[in-house]
């Protein structure tokens, strides 16, 4: 999860990740950012982000895309 927050915190470190639930919702994270966000995850826990997983309730919080991490790895 650290890695999933500095990951976060560089993209814009003005948001708190830690308590925000709305980061796609909220329009808190731009198109351009969230493409960055998805292949930084990708290249960081060397996982493959498929079409199914692409939905706002995946990225609108560090626990949901935490949550969403760990499920691709456990069926990679």
């Amino acid at each position: 999860m650290e890695e999933l927050l500095e990951i976060l915190n560089d993209l814009d470190p003005d948001i708190d990740y830690t308590t925000e639930k709305n980061l796609i919702d909220g329009k808190c994270l731009d198109s351009l950012t969230i493409l960055t966000l998805i292949t930084e995850i990708c290249n960081t826990f060397d996982i493959s982000i498929g079409p199914k997983w692409m939905r706002n309730e995946n990225f609108n919080s560090a626990e949901a895309m935490w949550n969403m991490i760990c499920a691709i790895k456990d069926e990679e």
